[in-house]
């Protein structure tokens, strides 16, 4: 139990490591909160277009 004290005292730096790890980890979850929606955005703009598909496309003759 001892040891488990140590680590997480850090060497008496724990009020500046703890909350560093703790902002950390905040910005990162909203990094990914942000991309995902950002890319469910995407995803639903994407099905809602038209699709295109080769046969409806007029052939050019070379």
């Amino acid at each position: 139990m001892d040891a488990i004290a140590t680590f997480l005292s850090m060497g008496g730096y724990w009020p500046y490591v703890w909350p560093a790890f703790a902002l950390t980890a905040a910005v990162l979850g909203g990094l990914w909160l942000v991309s995902w929606r950002a890319m469910k955005t995407r995803e639903a703009e994407a099905d809602a277009l038209p699709s295109r598909r080769r046969d409806a496309r007029p052939e050019t003759s070379p």
